[in-house]
């Protein structure tokens, strides 16, 4: 269960699935989650409350993760992580394309996406 004083953390993809196992597994761990279902809603979801992270797909419909990253990065100057989360043959350049601190290859493990959590939220 979330708790008053939990991590926030935003999900934005557009394969419903994904996102509810997602929300699933890090609402488990006690984390508060927001989701997305594409970069234009993410930018309404940061709007009403910044999370402490973003797990980021690249490849959506009506705003895919390079013009959320862009839109993000240019109206806040928070420094909330963004961690691409991709089914891309080079995740690693993915996120080094949007200045993504992290990136996660589809398919995973949830023990490895718990981890990769983890580590972004220690670091902030």
């Amino acid at each position: 269960m979330p708790t008053s004083n939990s991590k926030t953390i935003l999900v934005v993809d557009d394969d419903q699935d994904l996102l509810d196992l997602l929300a699933f597994v890090l609402s488990s761990e006690g984390y508060d989650v927001m989701t997305a279902s594409d970069g234009r809603e993410a930018l309404d979801v940061v709007e009403d409350k910044m999370p402490n992270l973003i797990l980021l797909d690249m490849k959506m419909p009506v705003m895919d993760g390079w013009k959320f990253a862009a839109a993000f990065h240019a109206r806040y100057d928070e420094i909330t992580p963004i961690v691409v989360v991709t089914a891309a043959e080079n995740a690693e350049k993915r996120a080094g394309e949007i200045g993504a601190s992290g990136w996660i290859s589809k398919p995973f493990d949830v023990g490895s996406l718990v981890r990769v959590v983890r580590q972004q939220l220690t670091a902030v």
